[in-house]
């Protein structure tokens, strides 16, 4: 069985073909910069060396076709027709209370999905047109629905309530969800196999870096508490994410700037974060590139995102009682070593001491800490996609 997964993020695509009968991977990629001028498609297929596309994708519709197609090449692709696709498996951000575990995919659950949008409105959008693009093009193709926020349900009542008035959260589910669940699940469970130790009885905060950043306290392996929130808004600041802001900075905006509620959303979701800041980009390599030249507002929104994240480390070591493992993932937090010494400088006093030589690890997994550190620091490269082709296998074979 050869299953198909889509993960649609921001402004990012990645995928894998898998053959499930032995979990390998036929052929896999990551498309970058959706939306933005240099999109390129990186496509590797097993035994073959790296292939590079660069082509201009204006959306995520796009860059399904290119995905599909580059499948198909006669040279570097891995099925010969789309027929040898059995099932696909799909990454959804945001079911708020509708969907607390993986499903199938109808019209009524995308439905649903789209009644979700104004809780996730930079993610479930893409998502949901991932999957309308792939139930076009390969119809008769059983579809699953992964959701971000599973792996968060572990989360008590104090970690996850918000103090507003207890009926918001009866009537409508105004919450914390969290999200990124199945990358912080994938890469606590990781790390527990590399250390040769058990979830049971450690503490980990597992920080998932990229355009889209969070942070999760893992402690026995249940998420304990996350950075996002109800929405995928609250918490680090991010590529065009604000982050944690004083709420009445919404209402001072709308009244001085004659803001609408859509004009503050946008302004907050897809104008602010690093991009605000630095006034360079979105992305962090153009941005630790123009820092390198000078450009101070580029080093500041690095040091913001850096300063950011280390209050929360702090924070959570702190709620859960001390901590044992730190672990960086996802696109940043894999391959900069700048925004993984940012982060980790001044954090001595928990444990916390990183090596510069390992360090300069990209895409691997590696211990970058000292041997003299107590807290263990781990780069690992989370693999989303297995845990979502597991799901997918059992659900499309019932």
């Amino acid at each position: 069985m050869n299953v198909l997964v889509v993960n649609c993020g921001s402004s990012s695509l990645k995928y894998q073909l898998i053959n499930m009968n032995d979990e390998s991977v036929l052929a896999k990629g990551l498309v970058e910069r959706i939306g933005i001028e240099g999109s390129v498609l990186k496509h590797e297929k097993e035994g073959l060396d790296k292939v590079v596309i660069e082509e201009t994708l204006s959306d995520h519709k796009d860059a399904i076709n290119l995905v599909l197609k580059t499948l198909l090449d006669a040279n570097h692709g891995a099925v010969k027709s789309l027929d040898e696709i059995d099932a696909v498996g799909h990454r959804v951000v945001h079911g708020g209370e509708k969907f607390a575990n993986s499903v199938l995919i109808n019209d009524e659950v995308i439905e649903a999905m789209k009644e979700c949008i104004s809780l996730a409105p930079l993610h479930n959008p893409p998502n949901i047109i991932g999957i309308e693009a792939c139930k076009e093009l390969l119809p008769d193709v059983p579809m699953v629905g992964v959701f971000d926020t599973a792996f968060h349900q572990t989360m008590e009542p104090v970690s996850f309530i918000y103090p507003l008035p207890y009926e918001y959260y009866e009537e409508m589910k105004v919450r914390r969800y969290g999200f990124h669940g199945t990358s912080h699940k994938y890469v606590s469970e990781r790390v527990a196999e590399l250390t040769g130790k058990s979830l049971e009885g450690t503490k980990i905060v597992t920080c998932h870096l990229g355009n889209g950043a969070s942070l999760t306290a893992i402690k026995d392996g249940k998420s304990f508490d996350t950075s996002m929130g109800m929405t995928p808004l609250e918490g680090l600041v991010m590529g065009t994410r604000c982050g944690d802001i004083d709420p009445a900075i919404v209402i001072y905006l709308m009244d001085k700037k004659n803001l609408t509620s859509e004009e503050v959303d946008e302004l907050m979701n897809k104008k602010s974060g690093v991009l605000g800041l630095s006034g360079v980009s979105s992305d962090f390599r153009d941005i630790e590139g123009a820092a390198e030249e000078g450009n101070e507002r580029a080093q500041l929104a690095l040091d913001k995102f850096a300063y950011t994240v280390k209050k929360y480390i702090g924070s959570y070591a702190a709620a859960m009682g001390g901590l044992d493992v730190l672990v960086f993932t996802a696109g940043l937090g894999e391959n900069s070593a700048i925004a993984r010494k940012g982060v980790c400088e001044g954090l001595e006093f928990l444990g916390v001491e990183i090596d510069d030589e390992k360090n300069s690890v990209r895409g691997k997994e590696a211990e970058v800490s000292k041997d003299s550190s107590k807290v263990k620091v781990f780069v690992i490269p989370t693999n989303e996609e297995i845990m979502i082709a597991r799901d997918t296998k059992e659900l499309a074979t019932k």
